[in-house]
């Protein structure tokens, strides 16, 4: 028995560690195309700035859908690209990309169409990469505009990546890696990128975010890669959400970086905003002007550049001549804004369009290094997963029977949280017969309301799955919330937040209209909250400013009065279990509704406190008592609610560390800050409490109580509240919040018994989701 776990283990050990060695496990990328018809010579490109080149771009034969080369000097460039990049930085990988702007549509529909023209091209482009010494391929389609040519192009990529292992296992290399570029946004009115099989088969996807507007069809100024845009949906930002949404995760999405702008003739040069009336193209045929370009321009005759941080770009009136583009400072807003959203990295079109001193690559280059969020991503995975094989070769034995013994105790568990709880009938049969004022939809009635669930339609994704926003037949605005074959939650979450959902109601509780379980589907239909949810403003730079200090103590007073109801005023006590921002939704007022009670438990009065193995929740928002000893409460809720007023007060995420090192959490830098005196500095720059009777101070106090280690020192919502409304009602001094990272003060201080509080408990977190 011990032989066969060792073997079993020393496989998984090979696996995952093969798994994290090969070209899927990247640090921040910075790549750049090179493009052959530049006549810039890749000899020049400052390889130091990049870590990934890409030489652009090989076409396919009409006839053979073989790869091809335009001429005998184009072939000598790409034949050479390769040594000539490395003899300057060898680090440098380079990928070999296919297609671009000219390729020819009907030659690649053919291709991807055929399985036989599919093999000739997928063959012949790994011969040609390995040839020529390229270590990926990227492939360049972006003109791709029917639904059969994406789902076809989705067949490619999964046969890409089985050509591309079978090859690299048969000669002993290292796999190539593989990518694609793609539109701003998966999808169109007619159809959408192959998301599924961009996820499973390739390394990354290159997110062209540029190109929004162009002077030969827009009679307006614009911003051309506006990051962010008030009035529209077609901006960078939305397309990111929209590809993570589509279920490319984000560490598979690459921002494409544009090293050109566009200029526009304007009708009035008096009148030079963004939006100015103007009559199309100027200084070039079609506008378009590389960095270096614009540059001189700017230089030649002294213009004045203007920042415009609604759209964050860089713009520039020359006589009736209007440039917009991005400049360095954009360029580290953008890579900034990246490494926000935890993407891979960035991709510039084209490394030569920067001027002669690389100021564009090295001010990406210079926010791409900070920090050092992703530079250890690589180590950070293979020396725990080399460390864990040590350690856990030594103890299979202890392993396997503590696992027995674990079953054990969760079914042991499971029968005492049955016993702490309310049961309700979780068929489908009796939803109808326990909860009032349900309505039972059809399977057809949902799909009407929701254009057969279309991309159009999708609000969002949770760990339940998909949201989709519907019209009834009665013009009833709904959201559709549609059990993911994928999720990790069941039926059991299902039938929990229907029961719960429909018999609670209150003004700060998302209310339910009906579930569908028609054809064996899990759908929820709520009212539809057309502000989205509280993180859609909180963490976002251009829409936080939408939500000043006043509006932010409503919403405040709303999510006390929403967990006031769950916790004393209802006939049952109900703990949430995952209150955090993006599980409170806004409605046309911008009043806060609680959603989400699909992990929700159900308590008598006099029974308050229950145990649990399985641990659910969002990491950060999740007290220490839960996750070490799978013990919750009412006080779990106010831990989460503190955390989630910090958010409020400031602005910043749970997941980033804070601090002079960037070695505290957000809850500990809080405490540090309010404890000399700084409190301030914690504070959202945008939020002014003078007109408010709620000030930032006591708000900022009031919350560091609630995410106390301890839930006794926490104080219950009742004493939240009356502490919120009350200027003069007393506010303890709060002691370090939970997590903290024990000083040598504490070290020096701590008693036998605070052993177990930073102990490693056998709990493991399921179903966590990172924010």
């Amino acid at each position: 028995m011990v032989s066969k776990i060792f073997v079993v283990f020393l496989f998984f050990h090979v696996f995952v560690f093969t798994e994290v060695l090969p070209a899927t496990a990247q640090t921040w990328i910075r790549a750049g195309y090179w493009y052959s018809g530049s006549e810039f010579p890749s000899s020049d490109v400052d390889s130091a700035l990049f870590t990934h080149l890409l030489c652009a771009f090989a076409s396919v034969d009409s006839t053979s859908f073989q790869l091809s080369l335009y001429s005998p000097s184009d072939e000598s460039q790409f034949s050479n690209f390769t040594a000539t990049v490395r003899q300057k930085n060898p680090s440098v990988a380079t990928l070999l990309s296919i297609g671009g702007g000219t390729a020819n549509y009907s030659t690649f529909s053919s291709m991807v169409s055929n399985s036989s023209s599919r093999k000739y091209f997928i063959d012949s482009s790994i011969r040609t990469a390995r040839v020529y010494g390229f270590q990926g391929l990227d492939l360049c389609w972006v003109s791709a505009n029917t639904s059969s040519d994406m789902f076809n192009m989705g067949i490619l990529f999964e046969e890409w990546r089985v050509a591309a292992e079978a090859e690299a296992k048969s000669t002993s290399r290292a796999q190539l890696i593989l990518t694609a570029s793609v539109q701003f946004t998966p999808g169109s009115d007619s159809t959408s990128f192959p998301s599924d099989s961009i996820q499973k088969n390739l390394n990354w996807i290159h997110v062209m975010a540029y190109d929004y507007y162009m002077p030969v069809w827009a009679n307006f100024t614009a911003a051309p890669a506006a990051l962010y845009d008030p009035t529209s949906s077609v901006n960078t930002d939305s397309g990111i959400r929209a590809w993570i949404t589509s279920g490319v995760s984000s560490n598979k999405l690459v921002l494409a970086l544009p090293f050109y702008g566009y200029a526009w003739k304007l009708e009035n040069h008096k009148q030079n905003g963004i939006g100015a009336p103007a009559t199309g193209p100027a200084i070039t045929d079609e506008g378009d002007m590389s960095y270096k370009d614009i540059k001189s321009y700017i230089e030649r005759y002294k213009a004045n550049v203007v920042y415009n941080a609604t759209y964050v770009v860089n713009y520039c009136t020359i006589g009736t001549s209007w440039i917009g583009f991005d400049g360095a400072e954009v360029v580290k807003i953008k890579v900034s804004y990246a490494k926000d959203k935890n993407l891979l990295g960035y991709v510039v079109w084209q490394v030569p369009y920067d001027d002669d001193k690389w100021v564009l690559s090295q001010a990406a280059a210079e926010v791409g290094s900070k920090n050092g969020k992703n530079s250890g991503k690589l180590l950070a995975i293979i020396l725990p997963t080399t460390a864990a094989g040590v350690v856990l070769s030594g103890f299979l034995l202890y392993y396997y029977f503590w696992m027995r013994k674990l079953k054990s105790k969760e079914n042991v568990d499971s029968v005492k949280e049955s016993k702490n709880r309310v049961t309700y009938p979780a068929g489908a049969g009796d939803f109808n017969n326990n909860v009032p004022n349900l309505t039972i939809y059809s399977l057809a009635e949902i799909e009407a309301a929701t254009n057969k669930f279309s991309f159009e339609n999708k609000l969002g994704e949770g760990g339940y799955g998909p949201v989709y926003k519907g019209i009834l037949k009665s013009r009833q605005e709904i959201a559709v919330k549609k059990l993911s074959k994928t999720s990790t939650q069941g039926y059991e979450e299902f039938a929990n937040e229907v029961m719960l959902t429909a018999k609670l109601q209150h003004v700060n509780l998302v209310r339910v209209l009906g579930f569908c379980t028609d054809r064996e589907e899990q759908m929820l239909i709520y009212e539809y909250m057309p502000n989205k949810s509280l993180d859609y403003y909180l963490f976002d730079p251009i829409r936080r400013y939408i939500l000043d200090w006043r509006k932010r103590v409503h919403i405040i007073e709303g999510i006390t009065q929403g967990l006031l109801y769950l916790q004393e005023y209802s006939r049952l006590t109900i703990i949430h279990r995952d209150l955090k921002a993006s599980n409170v939704l806004l409605d046309d007022d911008m009043k806060p509704k609680i959603s989400d009670f699909g992990m929700a438990r159900i308590f008598a009065k006099d029974n308050l406190e229950a145990n649990t193995g399985r641990i659910v929740g969002t990491y950060g928002y999740v007290p220490p008592e839960y996750v070490k000893r799978g013990i919750y409460s009412t006080k779990s809720d106010v831990y989460s609610f503190g955390v989630l007023l910090l958010q409020i007060i400031s602005g910043k995420k749970v997941s980033f560390l804070y601090g002079h090192s960037e070695n505290l959490s957000l809850l500990e830098h809080a405490h540090d800050l309010w404890k000399d005196g700084r409190g301030m500095q914690f504070v959202d720059q945008s939020l002014d409490d003078t007109d408010s009777s709620c000030k930032l101070m006591r708000c900022l106090q009031i919350a560091l109580l609630c995410v106390q280690e301890s839930p006794n020192d926490r104080p219950s919502m009742l004493e939240v509240f009356s502490m919120l409304k009350n200027e003069t009602a007393d506010v303890m001094i709060p002691k370090k919040p939970a997590f903290s990272k024990p000083t040598a003060e504490d070290e020096a201080n701590k008693s036998p018994s605070q052993e177990d509080m930073f102990s490693v408990n056998d709990a493991t977190i399921s179903e966590v989701v990172a924010r």
